[in-house]
């Protein structure tokens, strides 16, 4: 959202209650609260969906984009993969018949892009949101919170000290 923000787009979010504090704060233009409304029933058209959970038909998509607009898909929410897997199936084999023209992003790790992102942060346009910090013995605690869909911003994995050697 800041990202494109700093590029000039207008951004709404979608979230939880317990985040629209938050997502305002990093500079949501308009918040829905998903517990109380659907972003896809109010009427407005997108240029682009970008949808970590892949929650809605495909129907609801195309209805809530411009005719040439992207849903660009980078996630499909929480759960196991046999509970994921289904859902990114069913998005790739339904958009390519009937719609919405769909990408899925996944990241790549390249320099170029990296310094463009810490020239944003160091220019105060990004500002990063953490939720929790784990120390790196406890990844499989940060991943069950992940993968139950907690996490509210990010989740740091920090490297514990090394103790000394014992002489």
């Amino acid at each position: 959202m800041q990202i494109a923000k700093s590029l000039g787009a207008e951004v709404n979010c979608v979230c939880h209650t317990r985040n629209v504090d938050l997502v305002k704060s990093l500079g949501a233009d308009r918040v829905f609260d998903y517990s109380r409304e659907d972003f896809a029933k109010s009427g407005e058209r997108y240029d682009v969906i970008v949808d970590t959970q892949l929650n809605h038909s495909l129907a609801a998509y195309r209805k809530a984009l411009h005719p040439k607009g992207l849903l660009l898909a980078i996630g499909a929410g929480p759960g196991s993969i046999g509970r994921v897997l289904p859902r990114l199936l069913k998005t790739i084999v339904g958009a390519r018949i009937v719609g919405p023209k769909t990408k899925f992003f996944v990241a790549s790790v390249r320099k170029e892009p990296l310094m463009d992102l810490k020239a944003l942060i160091e220019a105060g346009k990004v500002t990063p949101a953490i939720d929790r910090r784990y120390p790196f013995s406890q990844v499989p605690d940060a991943l069950k919170y992940l993968a139950e869909g907690h996490a509210r911003a990010k989740i740091v994995i920090s490297m514990e000290p090394s103790t000394p050697p014992v002489s």
